[in-house]
């Protein structure tokens, strides 16, 4: 699974201008499943962003976890992740889950994350999203979980 993490000061997601999903202080996160995912990728992926210590401590490091601040976390599917740009100018995805398997797996950490931790707010899969969002830091940061 690929994901891209921002520390956010605030983040809300709209689909045809409703606000479908939004958190104060805490990290957007959003996640590509690849075709050779499965359950093991979700846990890994989960565990790793509830431990990643990239929230500001009393002092102002990096040193704390969504887990330890009670942040939010807002999840966003985006295979754009996968692009491939390396045949010429225009993208390939192929190296995306089809869109089935990567729905299933969306919504297994999804459902993974709301059983560990709260908020959780998401946006829809498939759907055309605009995410609105105030990086803090900035912070961003991406992962590759096999």
């Amino acid at each position: 699974m690929l994901a891209l993490v921002q520390r956010v000061r605030e983040a809300r997601v709209e689909v045809a201008g409703e606000v479908v999903g939004a958190i104060g202080r805490g990290l957007l996160v959003f996640v590509c499943a690849e075709p050779q995912d499965g359950p093991s990728q979700v846990q890994r992926l989960v565990d790793k962003l509830l431990k990643l210590r990239i929230l500001a401590d009393d002092s102002g490091r990096m040193n704390r976890s969504i887990v330890d601040t009670a942040g939010g976390l807002l999840l966003i599917s985006q295979f754009t992740l996968a692009a491939d740009t390396s045949g010429g100018n225009r993208p390939g995805f192929s190296g995306a889950a089809p869109p089935e398997q990567g729905r299933a797996l969306y919504e297994a950490v999804l459902a993974e994350f709301r059983a560990r931790h709260a908020p959780v707010a998401a946006g829809r899969f498939g759907a055309d999203m605009q995410v609105h969002l105030v990086n803090d830091g900035p912070v961003t940061i991406p992962l590759t979980v096999r």
